[in-house]
Order: C-alpha cells, then sequence, then structure tokens
C-alpha cells in the first residue's frame, strides 16, 4: 500500500510541475523575473498606423446610381492597435455595423450583410482615398455596382448660448401651402384642419430649409402606422407603432433611426395625439415625447437612411415621410436660432 501511494505522489508531482512549466511558459502573463506584464488597455496610448490615419473618421458619401445621387455614410474606427472597424449607412434601413474595415497599400474595403434589401449574398464596399476624399465603388448583393465618392463630414460643433427667433407655423391648417411632394404620387390632404397622409405614396418636405431650430409637431397614428419626421431632411426621428411594453431602441418610437434609442417608449399609443419637441443644435438632439425627456442632447453621428442628401454642413428642409403608412398631423411649428 505505501509503495502505491509513494508512486502515485510522484506521478501527481510531475503532473503539477508539467502544469507550472505550461501556464508558465504561455498563458500567466508573467515575466521571466515573476512580475504581471502589464496589459495596456488605455485609448489614449493607441497609436493610429500611418497608413490608416487619412481614412480614419466620419465621410458624407454621395452614391451615383445610374445618374441619380442617393446619400450614403461611414465611419471608420480604429479598434485596439490596429484594426480598423466602423459603421455604414446606405441610402435605405439604418446604420450597419463593419466589423473588419480591410486596408492593403491604400486601399480599404469591406463586406456587409444585406439589410431591407432582401436577397443573398453580401454587399462590397471597395475604395482608397485621393487627395482629401474617398472614392470607390459599392458593389450589391444583386450584381450591381455604383461609383461613390465621399468627404469627411463636419463636426458640427456650437458654442455659446444659442438665442431663439419667432415661431414658424409650417402647417397653417387649410392647405400644403409651404411644401412639395418627393414624387407625383402625393396622398397628402387636409381635412378639418389635420394634415393627413391617406397611404403610402410621397415625402413632404418644407421649402425652407434650417439649420439649428426647436421643433413641436403633434401627430396620430394609426395600428400599424410608421412614418417619421427628418430634420434637416437627413436624420429621421421615427413615428412607430411600437408595443408600449418592448425594450426601447433606435429603430422605435423616439428614436434616432438606427442611431440613437430613447429612454423609454413615451408612446400614447395608436389614435391618440402624440407631441414631439426636439431641438436640434449642430448634431446635437434632445427629443421631448409626450412631456418626457427621452433623449438627452446626445449627438447624432450621421445621415439616416432615406436623407435627401448628405451634405450635413448645410441648411436642410423639415420632410415627414409618407412612403411607408398613413399619418396625421394637426400641428408642427418651428422655432430656428438665430
Amino acid at each position: 500500500m505505501m509503495k502505491k501511494s509513494t508512486g502515485l505522489f510522484i506521478v501527481l508531482g510531475a503532473m503539477v510541475s508539467m502544469t507550472q512549466i505550461s501556464c508558465d511558459g504561455v498563458n500567466d502573463g508573467k515575466q521571466k523575473d515573476g512580475k504581471q506584464k502589464e496589459e495596456i488597455h488605455n485609448p489614449a496610448s493607441q497609436t493610429i498606423p500611418e497608413e490608416a490615419k487619412g481614412l480614419i473618421g466620419r465621410w458624407d458619401i454621395t452614391v451615383d446610381k445610374n445618374g441619380k445621387q442617393a446619400p450614403s455614410w461611414l465611419e471608420v474606427k480604429l479598434s485596439g492597435f490596429n484594426v480598423l472597424v466602423g459603421a455604414f449607412v446606405s441610402d435605405a434601413g439604418s446604420s450597419r455595423p463593419v466589423s473588419h474595415i480591410k486596408l492593403n497599400q491604400g486601399k480599404f474595403s469591406f463586406d456587409i450583410p444585406p439589410q431591407w434589401e432582401g436577397g443573398e449574398g453580401v454587399f462590397t464596399i471597395q475604395g482608397e482615398l485621393v487627395g482629401e476624399e474617398i472614392k470607390g465603388t459599392i458593389q450589391t448583393n444583386k450584381g450591381n455596382t455604383f461609383a461613390f465618392t465621399g468627404v469627411k463630414a463636419p463636426y458640427l460643433v456650437r458654442t455659446g448660448d444659442v438665442e431663439w427667433g419667432e415661431p414658424i407655423e409650417l402647417f397653417n391648417g387649410n392647405d400644403l401651402t409651404g411644401w412639395t411632394t418627393s414624387s407625383n404620387d402625393n396622398q397628402w390632404i387636409v381635412k378639418d384642419g389635420i394634415l393627413i397622409n391617406q397611404k403610402a405614396g410621397a415625402n413632404l418636405i418644407t421649402e425652407q430649409k434650417f439649420e439649428d431650430f426647436k421643433l413641436m409637431a403633434e401627430f396620430r397614428y394609426a395600428e400599424g402606422g410608421n412614418s417619421g419626421i427628418y430634420l434637416r431632411g437627413r436624420y429621421e426621428v421615427q413615428i412607430e407603432d411600437s408595443p408600449k411594453d418592448r425594450h426601447p431602441g433606435s429603430l422605435y418610437f423616439g428614436g434616432v433611426y438606427g442611431f440613437l434609442s430613447p429612454s423609454e417608449l413615451a408612446t400614447l399609443g395608436v389614435n391618440e395625439w402624440n407631441t414631439y419637441e426636439i431641438t436640434l443644435r449642430g448634431r446635437m438632439v434632445t427629443i421631448v415625447a409626450n412631456g418626457k425627456t427621452i433623449i438627452n442632447n446626445q449627438e447624432i453621428p450621421g445621415i439616416t437612411g432615406g436623407a435627401l442628401d448628405s451634405n450635413e454642413g448645410e441648411p436642410g428642409p423639415i420632410y415627414l415621410q409618407g412612403d411607408h403608412t398613413g399619418v396625421e398631423f394637426r400641428k408642427i411649428t418651428i422655432v430656428p436660432a438665430k
């Protein structure tokens, strides 16, 4: 018995010794002097690879779709020490994460799966930095190839206190004066002082353009309703029949589509008059829904799908989405910044 136990102790001792050698040599993170290696996780210590310096940032993109100029957007970020990741917005749909942007000899490329476009396969985006612009192609999952150009997106930083001007009633309660439609398929009418989009059709766009402002809107939607208010024609604040017990998200009621999630779904529900008070200054937006602040001075990173253009540094109109479902408005007031 003693001999067997002694043999067992020898075997166990050898196993422990081998385990210690294996761990010390590979995975314990210690240097030879026994001190723990320091793992650096401080973003301030990042050194941007020289080849990626010009590419990192946000880009306002214009895609040539057979002669039609379609807006798009790209953000390139450094993850860790040398991996490029980002986000991409097409001319439709929401922001899509990009898990890896490959950069080789000045040319970048990445693949993204389809979103609302449907179908199989991937979209392949390829491009390069040309001076202070990017140029390249987008190949769709259906085999179409479109050329694009992009410029660095402006920061739109505002300083100092804002001074507000006089209120402007964008909807006069009688007709569509001051508005234009995005196509000939106009489904917007005015009845009993209410602006009504009867069914999916054209979007409604103000003739006036604005930079910084406060916007107040009273609106109503039916069951299954889906619409939105575009700020400067580029950033959609979602109007949607979102179940009140759904977890808040950027695609639901009160969200900035695909980018910013509300703190709660503050909707009053279908067939009720809901209110938005939206303050936009530069990229910073505050949204109050039915008296509750649901997004508080948050940055909108870039354009959302359905934007009129990607010229973020310019003033733009207010536009009401009409190409999804019917929606009604009874008051739309804007207070521009002076």
